[in-house]
């Protein structure tokens, strides 16, 4: 029977989705599990390197999806609309698992069904979240420059709630239409807005995630961050934004040849893609 299903939205990830897939394949409810992968449109092999470790790895339990590129939110919808599980998981192909984290991210919701008093929890999202690549100087700036801790993607002192869901009850999930599409880099904030509820950090659920290691992807992952709707959502917004992201304002960030350098690059592409979305960008990635 399968309870759990981790949804997996791939677009040019040929260069880590083998690790990501392998991790999840050695998960301690694994029996119970299924994985789809939605290729989203991808340019790269991604998708034949998906096949290839599916093969490769005997890897049971698998559903490869394709679909002409949309984003990430609607690669999302479409596997969970083929999802057998009761509990989605949701999951990026730069991220690697220690071997409970299903188990774990996914007990609170088990727990919470028939329970009253509290409330049911109909979703979860996990603190434990590390950076995979913390050896990267270029990694751990991107960390740096959004306040997080050098090696955590959340802080320690994060709530425990959370307007983001990596679990969350199926039925919920698609009772409200999954997520929004055309909001782009935030679409996975959709869900908790719909529901008008947030997501439960789950104790121990520990996993690992990947930050832009060179300047080009620097450069690609700030371009799509740049395309947030809350740096975009309004004239006043984008205004504002192409002030507080213009490249000349890295100049502040003297004497740190480095991280002057990282800064140029990634408030360059962050205030390209406001200015862009006054001509009306697509959103996706």
């Amino acid at each position: 029977m399968i309870k759990y299903s981790v949804i997996i939205p791939v677009y040019n990830e040929n260069s880590v989705i083998k690790n990501c897939l392998e991790s999840l394949d050695k998960q301690t409810v694994r029996k119970e599990m299924e994985i789809i992968v939605v290729d989203d449109g991808s340019t790269d092999k991604s998708k034949g390197k998906s096949q290839k470790v599916k093969v490769q790895f005997k890897i049971q339990n698998f559903l490869l999806l394709t679909q002409n590129h949309a984003g990430p939110g609607a690669a999302r919808n479409f596997g969970a609309a083929k999802a057998k599980g009761e509990i989605l998981v949701f999951v990026d192909a730069d991220m690697e698992f220690a071997s409970d984290f299903v188990e774990k991210l996914c007990q609170p919701i088990l727990h919470s069904q028939g329970e009253t008093l509290r409330g049911e929890i109909i979703g979860t999202f996990s603190k434990d979240e590390y950076l995979l690549n913390k050896d990267n100087v270029w990694a751990r700036y991107w960390n740096i420059n959004l306040g997080r801790p050098a090696d955590r993607m959340v802080s320690t002192n994060y709530p425990n709630e959370a307007p983001v869901f990596r679990a969350i009850l199926r039925d919920k999930f698609l009772s409200v239409g999954g997520f929004d599409t055309n909001v782009g880099y935030t679409d996975d904030w959709s869900i908790s807005r719909k529901l008008e509820v947030k997501s439960v950090a789950a104790t121990g659920a520990v996993f690992y995630h990947r930050n832009p290691d060179t300047l080009k992807e620097v450069w690609s992952q700030a371009r799509w961050f740049g395309k947030n709707e809350f740096l975009t959502g309004s004239l006043i917004r984008k205004t504002y934004n192409l002030a507080r992201y213009n490249p000349v304002l890295a100049i502040f960030t003297l004497p740190d040849t480095r991280f002057f350098i990282f800064k140029i690059v990634y408030n360059a592409a962050v205030f390209y893609s406001v200015l862009l979305s006054f001509f009306g960008e697509h959103k996706n990635k």
